[in-house]
């Protein structure tokens, strides 16, 4: 193996299976047992790793430029870049043990970033970064690594990131290396290849061999062509795939679970001392809706959740519960196995159920827990190892698995990926497409969030925000806000909001988009209509109407704008 100027490497692979190792091995921490590692001479290598290695004494600035004097600095573009894009906000003085563990992640990555390195060698870069900080890290990454300016590696199994940063794969299986062109999709898309001409092989080998026995038990000779082996387009590994969740049968198997109410906000806001977290949110979620929720680290994510599964209570509205609804809620932590930690995993399982359904109609199916245990990534053996033995992936894995006996019909699940490697992502993926139920997640991790749900909603001020196209509209949105505010400044002390007669204008226009916005919501969708149900041969009617469709849509981005600034004002 090697890297060549210009290569970002994404490396992929199982929990354990050598990904950290073969990274120290690349950035001279690790010595190998045998063959070499060798180096150009000069190449400054930097490395971040997947723990926290920060001293909890230093200050964020310290941390990040050292004893630099400011000038120096102050005057690097890269430098600058990188303060701005990940740690606006953050006090220069503050001391590294007083924050949270995402934010001295972001300290952590500033001070490799702004440092002078030829190439990067990163440990699960993305963990505790919200969506927003993925994307500028994947920006930064693409921007300073260009096809002549050094070499990047980076292990993750955020698949979305893997995706847009990196040109190669390296997947790390069975004490080999076996290196991929391109980002995760075609990595998937050539393992299957792979995996097919494999299984193929074996199947004409034992075919072959079968034959022959015949021959040898014939005692005559016998003669066979070879079998013809055509390697089929990339495309059409994929052709035939069907849809991968059939939306309408769990659909309304979630409704005779459910019944058609689940859980109503009606203007529920949620104040702590004298800090409003969520203001005015009205959401009502349905029987087999698939959500997810995007925001910023300290928006409100969390308290929403307490919300709908009845941990906390709202400071003003009220929440409705269907009289059927079960919820269960995958947490960050895993304290729910904390009393168990002793017992093999068979005990735990056995308290439970001993069948689960998963799918609807003629494709449901009876699986044990055992059986669900395998499609989760557990060997059979592993069922008489005890639970304080598992890694955290496993533990994850079977923290799932006993909410699903449980059989809960609204899931909820905080940062779910954490610990998980692509594969084991994958799976619980496959598990989640026949789950009928309402599902709510909240997740950093942007590939998992879009493949699992249908919907997303973010919270952005306080308030929470459909949003139509997704991913990319609340990050549009956020950007949008940026480039109206300037990006946040490091702050060196706590800066107060608006407050008197600035503060309730503000309130009081905040609440007039509000109507406006929800006034051209409905305009926009008789346009809409109008639109669709114009003769299509009246050009000039149709024209006019797709004119006012832009004005009305034009109307909500200003709006939609002028809502972030007003709102982080307020907030």
């Amino acid at each position: 193996l090697g890297v060549n100027e210009g290569d970002r490497i994404g490396i992929v692979g199982r929990n354990g299976d050598g990904k950290s190792s073969l990274l120290a091995m690349l950035a001279g921490r690790v010595t190998p047992d045998s063959g070499r590692v060798t180096v150009r001479g000069g190449v400054r290598i930097g490395v971040l790793d997947q723990g926290d290695t920060l001293d909890p004494d230093d200050t964020v600035g310290h941390a990040v430029v050292g004893d630099t004097p400011e000038h120096e600095w102050a005057g690097d573009p890269r430098g600058r870049d990188v303060i701005a894009g990940l740690l606006g906000g953050l006090a220069w003085d503050a001391v590294l043990g007083t924050l949270s563990g995402g934010q001295r992640r972001r300290v952590a990555l500033a001070r490799l970033l702004a440092g002078d390195h030829d190439v990067l060698a990163l440990d699960e870069p993305t963990n505790h970064l919200d969506v927003e900080g993925i994307t500028w890290l994947a920006q930064h990454l693409k921007r300073r690594w260009s096809p002549s300016s050094g070499g990047l590696l980076v292990i993750t199994h955020d698949r979305w990131f893997l995706d847009e940063v990196c040109t190669t794969t390296w997947e790390v299986h069975d004490r080999i290396v076996e290196p991929f062109d391109g980002g995760y999709a075609a990595y998937i898309l050539q393992r299957v290849e792979r995996d097919r001409q494999a299984a193929s092989s074996e199947a004409r080998r034992q075919n072959l061999a079968r034959k022959e026995l015949a021959w040898l038990r014939r005692g005559a000779p016998a003669r066979t062509s070879k079998p013809k082996f055509r390697i089929d387009a990339a495309n059409a590994l994929i052709a035939d795939v069907p849809e991968i969740r059939d939306k309408v049968a769990l659909q309304s198997l979630a409704v005779t679970r459910l019944g058609k109410q689940v859980v109503d906000l009606l203007d529920v806001s949620v104040s702590y001392a004298e800090r409003e977290v969520l203001k005015d949110v009205e959401w009502r979620v349905a029987p087999g809706e698939r959500t997810g929720i995007l925001g910023v680290n300290g928006a409100g994510k969390s308290t929403l959740l307490g919300l709908i599964d009845g941990s906390v209570q709202p400071t003003e509205g009220r929440v409705k519960h269907g009289k059927t609804v079960q919820i269960a809620t995958l947490t960050q932590g895993v304290d729910e196995l904390a009393d168990h930690l002793d017992e093999p995993v068979r005990v735990v399982l056995a308290r439970l159920a001993t069948t689960y359904t998963f799918g609807t109609g003629s494709k449901a199916q009876e699986l044990t827990p055992g059986q669900l245990l395998e499609r989760l990534g557990f060997a059979s053996a592993q069922l008489s190892t005890p639970v304080k033995d598992l890694s955290g992936g496993q533990l994850r894995r079977l923290q799932l698995l006993l909410i699903l006996l449980g059989q809960p019909n609204v899931l909820i699940l905080d940062e779910p990926t954490n610990d998980l490697d692509t594969d084991m992502l994958a799976a619980m993926e496959d598990l989640l497409d026949s789950w009928p139920g309402t599902l709510i997640v909240v997740s950093h991790d942007r590939y998992f969030l879009e493949r699992v749900t249908d919907q997303q909603y973010g919270i952005l001020g306080g308030h929470l925000r459909h949003l139509p196209g997704g991913v990319d509209e609340y990050l549009r949105l956020r950007a949008a806000h940026a480039e109206t505010t300037g990006p946040a400044p490091v702050k060196s002390a706590a800066q107060d909001g608006l407050s008197g007669a600035d503060l309730r204008a503000a309130q009081k226009e905040i609440s007039s988009i509000e109507r406006r916005l929800e006034k051209l919501t409905g305009l926009i969708d008789t346009a809409h209509i109008k639109l669709a149900e114009h003769d299509q041969n009246d050009y000039e009617g149709l024209q006019r109407h797709t004119g006012t469709l832009r004005e009305l849509e034009t109307e909500v981005a200003e709006l939609e704008e002028r809502w972030l600034t007003l709102s982080e004002s307020i907030g």
